[in-house]
């Protein structure tokens, strides 16, 4: 050891490091434009986070409720809604797609016409 300088403990590292990433995957998902959609993974890939579907959803998961960022825009892979179907979340998800024009059927949207491709 070189015995100068203060390091970062890695607590504190992981902190900034998980926070960047947050700051990344809303920077990515503001961008989706009403009327289209987007998969975890794509909306990982977006963001420059790689293959992250799964820390995507939690994070998705753990918006505050007066977030303004396009939630109800991402779905997954299989084009289908991935909050329980009839719950309060399904029902706003679906509601706010259909507003904006997004035809909802069954809890799904059709990828190949609804994703969207910057």
């Amino acid at each position: 050891m070189d015995g100068g300088g203060a390091r970062t403990p890695v607590t504190a590292k992981k902190f900034t490091d998980a926070a960047r990433r947050r700051e990344m995957l809303y920077a990515a998902l503001a961008q989706v434009p009403a009327g289209k959609v987007v998969t975890y993974g794509q909306l990982a890939e977006l963001a420059g986070l790689g293959r992250a579907a799964r820390w995507v959803g939690t994070q998705l998961s753990n918006l505050p409720d007066d977030s303004r960022l396009p939630w109800h825009r991402v779905i997954n892979q299989a084009g289908r809604l991935s909050v329980p179907e009839g719950s309060e979340s399904w029902l706003e998800q679906c509601q706010r797609l259909r507003c904006e024009g997004v035809q909802v059927s069954n809890g799904r949207v059709s990828l190949p016409r609804y994703r969207w491709q910057p």
